[in-house]
């Protein structure tokens, strides 16, 4: 990995309660996720694990840029798929600002989960 090191964030869900959450405010999977994230998801057979580790990489996207929530929106953040699968982050908006005020170029993102947990770790570099 090249450039200067801006910050880290690392952040892990409970699926289980995340897909309580969800399943008590349905409207809520619209304001967290972007078109494209539900999209994706809806094709899976479990959409909550997934869903789960995108809203873990937005956290840990505030935490590599050193911020709390409500920094950004949370569709400011969006996480897409390379052609062989590995994720892509995707800023824009209040987030891009964020990151072009610390000088952040590029950003290196790793997604985990299982029925029970979701992880991600985002790295923003110069």
């Amino acid at each position: 990995m090249s450039g200067v090191f801006v910050g880290v964030g690392l952040d892990s869900v409970d699926v289980p309660r995340f897909a309580r959450i969800l399943a008590r405010r349905p409207k809520l999977a619209t304001r967290l996720f972007t078109d494209h994230e539900r999209s994706y998801a809806d094709g899976l057979a479990n959409p909550t694990p997934s869903l789960a580790a995108r809203f873990a990489v937005k956290e840990a996207t505030m935490k590599a840029l050193g911020v709390g929530l409500g920094a950004f929106g949370w569709d400011d953040v969006e996480v897409e798929r390379l052609p062989g699968g590995a994720p892509l982050l995707v800023v824009r908006g209040r987030a891009a600002e964020l990151a072009a005020t610390q000088g952040v170029g590029r950003w290196h993102v790793s997604i985990t989960h299982t029925d029970t947990t979701a992880s991600a770790v985002v790295v923003a570099v110069s």
